[in-house]
């Protein structure tokens, strides 16, 4: 069994915050995978389900992303599991929007859901990074997570859901690779290919310029001959002149 895990604010003055995406992945794998209501428990909304005979626990945190640990390690004590059982959803700054990545264990890189669990739980579970990217100055960072995903964004982030709930079953076996070829699929799927069968299409060659019709060399005239009229004392006179 393990527990996933969505970092956000409750509230809808929060639900389409980048801060928020963790909340948006856990509620789209709810959705698409026939899990029941969420329930107020331990701090949180928890929605319990399976993926075939894996069975999950799906938790967003009420207490403010600052205080998710307390929820997190509520709930991880309830089921006695450990944090190899924990797998955290989260936004993430050094990612580009649209990327994703798996990651057991390590530091919280001053995120401050990530500071929380630590200190409730330890380091060691698990965590899906959701590139949000970056505002470009780490003054700006606040403002930038805490507003809404812009409407040219919409694109890649409906993608990335669909490819976090269609993976999500792969995830919950501990198939990470399947997981993220899911999601890799819905954001950037393969281009269908065109053209001949068994390859792409050849590209099309210049026409050869007509070869030019070689001409035949035109025939030489014979200058034209006079007949010599002169007598052959005039012909001796003029070889001495």
């Amino acid at each position: 069994m393990l527990l996933f895990v969505g970092l956000g604010n409750p509230g809808p003055k929060y639900a389409g915050n980048r801060h928020n995406i963790g909340f948006m992945a856990i509620d789209q794998i709810a959705a698409d995978h026939g899990f029941p209501p969420f329930k107020p428990r331990f701090q949180a909304e928890v929605s319990e389900g399976r993926f075939g005979s894996d069975r999950a626990i799906l938790l967003k945190p009420m207490t403010f992303m600052n205080l998710s640990g307390q929820s997190v390690g509520e709930a991880m004590r309830y089921y006695k599991l450990t944090p190899a059982d924990v797998i955290v959803f989260h936004d993430e700054l050094d990612l580009a929007p649209g990327k994703l990545r798996v990651k057991q264990g390590g530091g919280h890189a001053g995120h401050n859901g990530l500071r929380s669990i630590h200190q409730h739980i330890g380091a060691d579970y698990g965590r899906v990074r959701l590139g949000v990217g970056h505002p470009g100055h780490k003054d700006k960072v606040a403002s930038y997570v805490l507003n809404d995903f812009a409407k040219a964004e919409q694109g890649w982030l409906d993608d990335m859901m669909r490819g976090i709930s269609d993976g999500a079953p792969a995830l919950a076996r501990g198939d990470t690779s399947k997981f993220q070829n899911a999601v890799a699929l819905r954001v950037n799927p393969p281009r269908s290919g065109t053209g001949n069968q068994g390859g792409a299409k050849a590209p099309k060659t210049a026409p050869e310029a007509p070869k030019a019709a070689s001409k035949a060399p035109a025939p030489v005239k014979p200058e034209p001959t006079t007949e010599d009229t002169r007598t052959p004392l005039q012909k001796l006179a003029d070889k001495f002149r």
